[in-house]
């Protein structure tokens, strides 16, 4: 009976290894054989050229702006997201004034979760078309708020100094809401007898904040932390709806340069495999750094 499992067993697995195998593991394979080549997607032709395309994507200025701009959204979008995601969670889990010891979530929770949680059922064409209308320079309703003020808004996706910027902002928008859900399930698993004891004793709701619930959520801010960074890194669609990488390449971001280099009027696929390689290492990169900087000693509470 020992031995009778492993044909079950195989049987089982088997058939998902290979579809992996095929369907993931392979276009991978590929593209970095592909990477080594000239081809143009739509020929049957494609010539070795070593590491010529790598060449080439080290000298080309283009390809590091749009590094850049991904370095930029690296930096600002996991950290602005998560301290957003973090606030709004705490004041919705622990942020009312009743209640035992003070530890009770605002009234109308449950509606500030749905407010929250909405961007999550858009789409991201949806999302795009909004806040392109949002940011209209004549019709939109960002410039028709500063109006009243004697305030004139500027066309804000057609400036090359503010673009970037409003694509930034609804990135961190459009992801909010999902990590403040997740950060209060969180929170509503940890016992409410630690919060009424350090309330009680006189701390504050920003010590408890640092003290305490940072670092019982620390596993789940490092899980965030990775997501964010990896969508900073590869989220290229919300650019290329919004600003297609302008105006005068100002928003333009290394996965919309590959996309953009593979089904644009060159069709240089080979170059644009070479872009999607080094995109890889890099993600693989923050993935790892990531998890390291963030490691800590896990906290165990009963």
């Amino acid at each position: 009976m020992r031995h009778g499992k492993y044909p079950l067993i195989i049987t089982f697995l088997v058939p998902p290894l290979i579809l992996y195998g095929v369907f993931v593991l392979s276009p991978y394979l590929q593209a970095f054989q592909i990477s080594t080549t000239d081809w143009l997607g739509y020929s049957a032709d494609a010539n070795s050229v070593g590491l010529d395309n790598f060449v080439q994507l080290f000298r080309d200025d283009y390809v590091w702006n749009a590094i850049k701009n991904n370095a930029i959204l690296l930096a600002l979008v996991p950290v602005l997201t998560i301290t957003l995601g973090l606030f709004f969670a705490t004041m919705l889990n622990m942020g009312g004034r009743g209640g035992r010891a003070g530890v009770v979530g605002v009234r109308g929770t449950a509606a500030y979760r749905l407010v929250y949680f909405f961007p999550q059922v858009l789409s991201v064409v949806i999302i795009a078309v909004i806040w392109q209308q949002v940011y209209h320079p004549n019709a939109g309703l960002l410039n028709a708020a500063l109006k009243p003020f004697g305030v004139s808004g500027p066309s804000w996706l057609g400036d090359p100094r503010t673009a970037f910027w409003c694509v930034l902002a609804v990135m961190v928008w459009a992801n909010v809401g999902f990590y403040v859900v997740l950060f209060g399930a969180a929170m509503q698993a940890i016992p409410r007898d630690i919060y009424e004891a350090v309330l009680l004793d006189g701390a504050s709701r920003l010590v408890t904040l640092r003290r305490i619930t940072i670092p019982l959520l620390w596993d789940t801010v490092q899980v965030a932390w990775i997501y964010l960074a990896i969508a900073a890194l590869d989220g290229f669609i919300l650019v290329q709806l919004m600003t297609n990488g302008g105006p005068n390449f100002s928003s333009d971001v290394i996965g919309l340069r590959m996309y953009n280099t593979a089904f644009g009027s060159d069709t240089k696929f080979g170059y644009a495999s070479a872009i999607g390689v080094v995109m890889f290492f890099l993600t693989l990169s923050v993935a790892v750094l990531a998890l390291r900087a963030s490691r800590r000693d896990r906290i165990e509470y009963s």
